[in-house]
């Protein structure tokens, strides 16, 4: 129960921390300082459980995930919560599950959906569009699409790792991945002319520390123990979790508003997520607690606020 709250809270409060970080810094900034510090962090334990060898000998793969996973989204992110609420940007995001199922498609690996399945998928939608056309209005259409391309890449994410390099250790993808994305946006730092000009106040620094040390390091750290003890499929409850814990973060400490809308999407979309990712049982299946489960479609990705947002 520890571990879940833990890991519920490090994935639920991204999104407050990116809106204090990039009132201060650009976009990039955030995802090179953020990454940097992760992969410092990751990077010894890696090396520890002799995870980098075998990472890097399928390092093409491992550099597919990278881009999908961390180097597009975690910029786009940063740069839509420029324009809209912290807690509209986790809701939205919350999505994932919905575009995880498309992506299957796309692959040639969907289940088939259940009427349940289809159900959520509607819901889902409706929530989105509630969020953005009355959340947001409308007004800022490039936000809208900016957290499309996160969406996008933290559904693709999980299934190049599940597809096409199931057998790599997670510390260790998750440690190449930060360390790559650090020096791609080096130069992009560089180029941009992002290098903050005066040392950030100390809110933007506690931002970028909770971002690296907490929602990513510590996060994908607690995500496996949490998944060794209970399981991958009880695990991925925790997708659901998050979204609550980021209307709360940003309903208190930045005082963004709680309007109607935002729990008529709140609702939609994670009644959709959760039906769209229900499993139906197997009557010919074992009747152990997760043995009796049989996959009918796309699970949500478990991922760390982003390692893995």
């Amino acid at each position: 129960m520890i571990l879940f709250a833990a890991l519920g809270i490090a994935w639920g409060i991204p999104y407050l921390f990116i809106k204090v970080a990039v009132s201060e810094l650009e976009p990039q900034m955030v995802v090179l300082a953020r990454a940097g510090l992760a992969a410092v962090l990751l990077l010894p334990l890696a090396l520890f459980r002799r995870e980098i060898g075998p990472v890097l000998r399928r390092w093409k793969p491992v550099l597919a995930f990278t881009v999908v996973e961390i180097v597009l989204p975690w910029y786009f992110l940063n740069s839509a919560e420029q324009r809209i609420p912290s807690s509209t940007a986790g809701l939205l995001i919350s999505a994932v599950p919905l575009a995880a199922v498309g992506v299957a498609f796309v692959l040639g690996r969907a289940a088939k959906l259940t009427p349940i399945n289809w159900l959520g998928i509607v819901l889902g939608m409706a929530g989105v569009a509630a969020l953005v056309g009355f959340e947001i209005g409308g007004s800022d259409l490039i936000a809208v699409a900016e957290i499309a391309v996160v969406v996008v890449g933290y559904a693709l994410g999980p299934a190049i790792l599940a597809h096409w390099i199931p057998e790599l250790p997670g510390i260790g993808v998750t440690a190449v991945s930060l360390a790559v994305t650090a020096v791609v946006y080096v130069p992009f730092v560089a180029v941009t002319g992002a290098f903050p000009s005066e040392w950030p106040s100390t809110s933007a620094i506690v931002a970028i520390v909770v971002l690296a040390v907490v929602c990513s390091a510590l996060a994908f750290i607690l995500m496996v123990a949490l998944v060794s003890e209970i399981g991958p499929f009880r695990a991925t409850a925790i997708t659901y979790v998050n979204p609550a814990v980021a209307i709360l973060a940003g309903a208190i400490f930045l005082s963004e508003p709680v309007t109607v809308w935002t729990i008529v999407g709140f609702a939609l979309v994670l009644s959709g997520s959760y039906l769209v990712t229900k499993r139906r049982r197997d009557p010919s299946a074992p009747s152990g607690p997760e043995e009796a489960v049989a996959e009918t479609t796309v699970p949500p990705p478990l991922r760390p606020e982003s390692p893995h947002s």
